[in-house]
């Protein structure tokens, strides 16, 4: 029995070791873009310049909440309730992750412009309409609420009270288009489904558990998965288990994500990166966002030099932040006129208007023979040389058009820029990286 009993516990403890080396490897799962046919917003009827469209209308939405005064009280009868400038509904890719013990699926916004994570929970007196089974805490061996005088709820600093029961944290939450997610904080276990590891389980996660929430919510989702740079973001909590704040991504373009899915990697990647080009992230307010600093862009051998909206040359330190949200390219106004003129000089083709009028630079050509000049982000500390595909979308069978546009409020890398590249984030080190990498084969 003793020999018995001895094998058991070694097998355990091989166990344990083998899920700490998978740990500290980093683990990936897949992003789910939310117009490919792995999403549950996918409509066949469809078709993929509609798709565009509608993605280039949600940055529109989106930019619009990212303002110069980031956050602000609203009244509330109840509490005190902080502002986001995000949309919650206008991220462009989901990630299926599981809560509690027995797991439940969640399907949440994946944001790396915020920070709490949060799920619909019951009892629900105010929830959005939802498809996938609410999580229900009291179900859950795992599920613990975060006390008042604890740390995580000092976090949320004015976004936080003390509930009238057993001293919980209770949060108060609302983004910049008045939708809201009221609840318990809460640890939970939290379980990823891994790419190329074992389903991946972490206790003590803290996230919010929503009783009241409403908005732009639409039903396929639970909730959203903060991965911004903040201190509760699934990106900070996640730094013990995987050897860091490290985490990396690699978008497969649009016109692939029927075949092929995104991948989101937690921890260090053991992707090569000799060609990568790193460029420092600059701590600026609020933490939230991944500010880099875009020193000029290059038409060919034409730089240009970036500039603010005054149209004075202005390469400050964290000029522009990167957003895997935002799917179109935002510039200063000034800088983005100079880029149109630079890209007219260029193309030998009859510029048109986009019917849409949401792109400012649109080329008619026929099929096959669009001649679009190598571009390039020239970021402090390396040169990102762009692909066509990140730079202009086909809108129409004999049109093309530039996916960057011009920006009064805020300049904003979107996904399509980011997409062929393999993007690591490494918050320790307070870098950010790019390698050119062919996705649909990471």
């Amino acid at each position: 029995m003793a020999a018995i009993f001895s094998s058991r516990l070694l097998l355990f403890f091989l166990f344990t070791e083998l899920i700490n080396v998978s740990f500290a490897a980093g683990f990936s799962i897949d992003l789910i873009q939310r117009d490919c046919p792995l999403s549950p917003l996918y409509d066949p009827s469809v078709n993929h310049f509609d798709r565009l469209h509608s993605a280039f209308r949600r940055s529109f939405s989106r930019i619009h909440r990212y303002n110069p005064q980031k956050y602000s009280t609203l009244d509330s009868p109840s509490s005190s309730i902080i502002q986001s400038t995000i949309i919650p509904g206008s991220g462009e890719y989901f990630m299926n992750i599981s809560i509690g013990t027995p797991p439940v699926e969640v399907l949440g916004i994946a944001d790396t412009g915020s920070d709490l994570i949060w799920t619909q929970c019951k009892p629900c007196t105010q929830c959005f309409m939802q498809d996938p089974p609410l999580f229900d805490p009291k179900k859950s061996s795992t599920y613990r609420s975060i006390p008042c005088d604890s740390s995580s709820c000092s976090k949320l600093s004015s976004q936080a009270t003390c509930g009238s029961v057993e001293n919980s944290c209770q949060y108060s939450y609302s983004y910049g288009d008045r939708s809201f997610t009221r609840g318990n904080l809460a640890a939970e276990t939290m379980t990823f489904g891994g790419t190329h590891h074992h389903p991946v389980s972490i206790p003590s996660i803290v996230l919010g558990c929503g009783h009241e929430n409403g908005g732009t919510f639409d039903e396929s989702g639970s909730g959203l998965i903060g991965l911004g740079g903040g201190s509760l973001s699934l990106v900070s909590q996640l730094s013990k288990s995987v050897g860091g704040k490290v985490f990396s991504y690699c978008l497969v373009p649009l016109s692939d994500q029927s075949l092929h899915t995104s991948k989101i990697t937690f921890g260090n990647s053991p992707s090569a990166k000799k060609s990568a080009i790193s460029t420092p992230l600059v701590a600026k307010d609020p933490e939230t966002f991944y500010y880099v600093t875009l020193e000029a862009i290059s038409v060919g051998e034409k730089r240009l030099h970036y500039k603010n909206s005054s149209s004075k040359v202005a390469a400050e330190k964290g000029n522009i932040i990167l957003d895997s949200g935002t799917t179109l390219t935002f510039l200063p106004s000034g800088f983005f006129e100079d880029l149109v003129t630079a890209l007219e000089e260029a193309i030998n083709a009859e510029r048109v208007s986009d019917p849409s009028g949401m792109l400012s630079l649109c080329f008619k050509v026929d099929d096959g023979d669009e001649q679009i000049p190598t571009i390039t982000a020239h970021f402090s500390g390396g040169d990102v040389v762009l692909q066509p595909l990140n730079t202009f979308a086909k809108m129409e069978d004999d049109m093309f058009c530039l996916t960057m546009v011009a920006s009064e409020e805020v300049a904003i890398f979107g996904n399509m820029a980011q997409m062929n590249f393999f993007v690591e984030y490494d918050l320790d080190k307070e870098t950010v990286s790019f390698m050119p990498t062919e996705c649909t084969k990471h």
